[in-house]
């Protein structure tokens, strides 16, 4: 594909810009393009056409009760026109869509960039008449048009099921942006920094910090103006199907336009392999934690680690603190409760029922650490960082060992750190949730994140270039699966593949101890499976 690249002479007067630079960036993005495109389609049509089934159950003022409720306020973003097919439809998908294809974006977006040029691919590519900057720009018209191509597809799916065309037109629109707003800062950051995981997590630190803007704009009238400084808050600023703003949009383009200026400036003034801040090459030697492979590990996981916990203290915390005024919505609109009584749930007399669910929402977080944490391996290993160390007498096993046996004791202190969060935020505004029940809710979710650790450990062993996707299917897809299942109504065994559906409701209920079991012993075979095959293959590079 190179060879064909560098041999082809279609270029313009000024020998740039070849034809096939493009046609290669545009393969490297397809199919990736393709499954976000159904995925974020087929949901949104999903939720609009069940839309005339869920308000006959709920009247008007029903529907506005429940969107009064703060912590679906947080989660899901303001409500407007729920009372329509398109605006009930955005305030219950926008936040998952946005949040699925701004993930996809980053992540695509430092692979076909810094993880290219990492690899050693891009030297034959830059040896003729190319510069980097001509490159980057291909990649970011490249994510121009696979943001087009999703928005496009969300629009036909819910103008598939009759939602306005304006308020369809603003949301796709808002889509598009957001998923063109994320590529571009990982772009830049690839640009920043001189390796792929650095680069990614810069993009996944401001997509995180971008929700979190948004919840907080979202929490109290004094942060509103917060909104408007993150894609998040400006695609809600645009009220698809109610007001129909497109200043908000006008704002929200300026975001890309100004992050893709910016990557091309500081393509032109870096070298092939460096970032633009650079990197020292000589300090004075830290030996701590070397005497062994396992505090290697460790000393490489303390401060991705640290980063995480603080991320996910923060987190609980502010949800933590919202359990008391959630309790309160239910007491003082008994109208609700009793609907919710009805459909067979109950239980509004304790937070418990409020914090197991937002218990479920953490192993998306701590999985994806360990996904992350476990592929920088691959990363490092083909940039040929691991041949001196894989040229020393240690079993190739106990390398792997020791990364996985650091990266589960990481996980388990995310789930600690968000328990004690929750607890201590609970304990702000005096909710009554005790540290244990805190504790088992947290706990109770790990073996989520542990799955998907065992299906990294397979790809790091098996399929190298695959080991990020195959950690991210049983949470991204797994999540996405259970998000259908409980808006639609989908056979009994859709809603079973995703593992959320076999997870207990704790601390509001008892942990389900058959399904932990089946999740604890797939995770270790998973995981034995993939150091089989790491001890099997050859080094990549």
């Amino acid at each position: 594909m190179i060879a064909a690249v560098v041999s082809d002479t279609s270029v313009t007067p000024t020998g740039r810009h070849p034809a096939a630079v493009r046609r290669l960036l545009i393969r490297q993005l397809r199919w990736g393009t393709a499954v976000v495109a159904l995925l974020c389609g087929g949901v949104a049509a999903s939720v609009a056409g069940q839309y005339q089934t869920i308000s006959s159950l709920l009247n008007e003022p029903a529907l506005q009760a429940i969107a009064g409720n703060p912590a679906e306020k947080v989660l899901l973003g303001s409500p407007l026109a729920i009372d329509s097919q398109g605006g009930f439809t955005v305030w219950r998908t926008s936040t998952l869509i946005l949040l699925f294809v701004g993930l996809w974006a980053a992540l695509t977006a430092t692979r076909v960039s810094r993880g290219e040029e990492e690899s050693g691919r891009w030297d034959l590519l830059l040896g003729g008449r190319l510069a980097l900057a001509d490159i980057i720009r291909q990649g970011i018209a490249a994510f121009t048009a696979a943001a087009l191509v999703i928005g496009a597809t969300l629009a036909v799916g819910l103008l598939a099921v009759g939602t306005a065309p304006q308020g369809t037109a603003l949301f796709a629109a808002g889509v598009s942006l957001n998923a063109l707003t994320f590529a571009t800062v990982a772009l830049f950051a690839a640009q920043l920094v001189p390796s792929r995981p650095a680069a990614t997590a810069i993009s996944v630190a401001v997509l995180a910090a971008s929700w979190a803007l948004r919840m907080l704009a979202d929490s109290s009238a004094a942060w509103a103006w917060m909104a408007w400084t993150t894609p998040f808050g400006l695609v809600a600023r645009s009220a698809p199907f109610a007001g129909d703003r497109i200043l908000p949009l006008i704002v929200l383009a300026a975001f890309p336009m100004v992050f893709a200026a910016a990557t091309l400036f500081a393509a032109h003034r870096r070298d092939l392999g460096e970032g633009l801040i650079a990197v020292p090459t000589r300090r004075p030697p830290r030996l701590g934690l070397l005497r062994s492979v396992s505090g290697f590990a460790a000393r490489r996981c303390a401060r991705t680690a640290l980063g995480w916990a603080l991320a996910v203290a923060a987190f609980f915390v502010l949800i933590g603190s919202l359990l008391n005024t959630v309790l309160q919505f239910f007491r003082t609109n008994p109208q609700i409760a009793d609907l919710a009584a009805e459909a067979g749930i109950g239980g509004f007399d304790s937070v418990d029922v409020f914090a197991a669910p937002l218990f479920g929402i953490l192993p998306v977080a701590t999985g994806l650490f360990a996904v992350m944490r476990l592929s920088v391996m691959v990363f490092e290993e083909r940039a040929g960082r691991w041949n001196l160390l894989l040229a020393l007498p240690i079993s190739r096993l106990r390398l792997l060992g020791a990364e996985v046996a650091v990266t589960l004791g990481a996980v388990a202190l995310l789930h600690l750190v968000a328990a004690a969060a929750m607890w201590g935020g609970a304990a702000l505004t005096g909710a009554a949730l005790s540290l244990p029940d805190a504790v088992g809710g947290a706990l109770n979710a790990m073996p989520i994140a542990l799955l998907a650790t065992g299906a990294t450990v397979v790809g790091v062993g098996w399929t190298p270039h695959l080991a990020p996707a195959l950690g991210a299917l049983p949470l991204v897809g797994g999540f996405v699966v259970n998000a259908i299942s409980q808006s639609i109504a989908t056979p009994s065994w859709v809603a079973n593949l995703s593992p959320w559906a076999h997870v207990g409701a704790v601390p509001a209920a008892p942990p389900h101890w058959t399904a932990i079991v089946v999740f604890l012993v797939l995770s270790a075979a998973l995981t034995g499976f993939g150091l089989l095959g790491y001890e099997r293959r050859d080094a990549i590079g």
